[in-house]
């Protein structure tokens, strides 16, 4: 274990302790793996008790990770553990976000993804250009989806670019 999965270790480790103290109850410590992809910072995995973290993300905002995508992810857990299944970003997690953490309850992170951002396709709707992912645009080629821009409404089109590098 390097000193990066050390310290979010730490982390969750502590962020369970502090929700043990708020509920009086127990909580177990989760199995945390380090092998998120792609843009998401973090994932909880509420069945088998899991976190799991995006490395690259972690490396490049370690900081803000240990302060914020941690115990995010272990509110989601703990609203699991108390509540079962609600809302993933519903008043019960918020309430854990807040109260227990002392935290504001924000749904994404702002971390700059471009490192960590897969090739794109360009498409277009009647208002602006967009720039759709890989899985995204296969469903598109084989009829499985259409995607409507949340704008104007109208499907977006594939413009007849070659597939955009990440930007």
């Amino acid at each position: 274990m390097d000193e990066l999965e050390f310290r979010v270790t730490q982390a969750v480790t502590r962020c369970i302790d502090t929700a043990r103290k708020a509920f009086n109850k127990e909580f177990p410590i989760p199995e945390i793996l380090f092998n998120q992809r792609g843009k998401a910072a973090g994932c909880a995995r509420l069945q088998t008790w899991q976190l799991r973290f995006n490395p690259v993300l972690l490396r490049e905002n370690t900081q803000a990770f240990l302060d914020e995508v941690v115990p995010h992810e272990v509110a989601h857990l703990i609203t699991y553990a108390c509540y079962g299944r609600v809302k993933p970003h519903g008043r019960e997690w918020q309430g854990i976000m807040y109260s227990v953490f002392g935290l504001e309850p924000k749904t994404t992170h702002s971390f700059d993804v471009a490192s960590v951002k897969g090739k794109t396709f360009l498409y277009r709707c009647q208002c602006s250009e967009h720039e759709l992912t890989v899985r995204r645009h296969n469903r598109i080629q084989r009829d499985q989806a259409t995607y409507l821009c949340r704008k104007c409404h109208s499907p977006l089109r594939r413009e007849t670019l070659s597939p955009s590098s990440p930007r």
